[in-house]
């Protein structure tokens, strides 16, 4: 099971933070299809509080449902019996790896 740890400004949205711009369609037509093959996909974002909120609603809008949100999954966290600050992934989307 590959898990994708996936960060929300810049990498599935483009922001004026907090302002929500528009989506990057590319990068969420590619973690659908992750997701569809079976992968776990973790938000992986430093918004809090309201912010958070309007990003998770966002992305549900979006076709998006995370398996954790900030958090690694409950299987990851039962094997090293601790919660990190470090997300378990396997892959971690970030937007300073995506080509503009």
């Amino acid at each position: 099971m590959k898990i994708i740890a996936v960060d929300f400004d810049g990498t599935l949205a483009i922001t004026d933070y907090p302002q929500i711009v528009e989506p990057r369609t590319e990068v969420i037509k590619e973690l659908l299809k992750e997701k569809e093959n079976g992968a776990k996909i973790i938000l992986w974002t430093c918004r809090e509080g309201i912010y958070l909120t309007e990003a998770i609603k966002w992305c549900y809008e979006q076709g998006i449902v995370f398996d954790s949100i900030n958090e690694s999954l409950p299987k990851e966290i039962g094997k090293w019996g601790t919660r990190p600050r470090k997300i378990a992934a396997d892959e971690y989307w970030d937007d300073r790896a995506i080509k503009k």
